[in-house]
């Protein structure tokens, strides 16, 4: 991998993060679970992407750009569905329903 591909490829990876960050930071605090619910299923297209890039062995760097990618998504996607289920746990009433 060139010097150039490497600077392009970091300076892209850096405009996402700000970008995501910007767009995650306006949003109102209501709505950042079911947020994060939704983007369970984005952190899963990562994780497959990740899983090729570090099958194919192109280079070391490469191989453990996507572990760190795999090993991030992952607990991203396991964060999105503890948040959810501690969400959805407030929902739930504590005197049990009458039939």
């Amino acid at each position: 991998m060139s010097s150039d591909m490497l600077v392009n490829s970091l300076f892209v990876c850096m405009l996402a993060g700000f970008l995501g960050f910007q767009v995650i930071k306006r949003v109102s605090p209501l709505l950042h679970t079911p947020l994060m619910s939704l983007t369970n299923a984005l952190d899963g297209i990562a994780v497959v992407g990740a899983i090729l890039l570090a099958g194919k062995h192109e280079s070391k760097f490469a191989f453990w750009l996507g572990m760190i990618a795999i090993v991030a998504a992952t607990s991203n996607i396991v964060g999105g569905f503890l948040l959810t289920d501690r969400m959805l746990k407030m929902f739930k009433s504590a005197k049990p329903q009458k039939l």
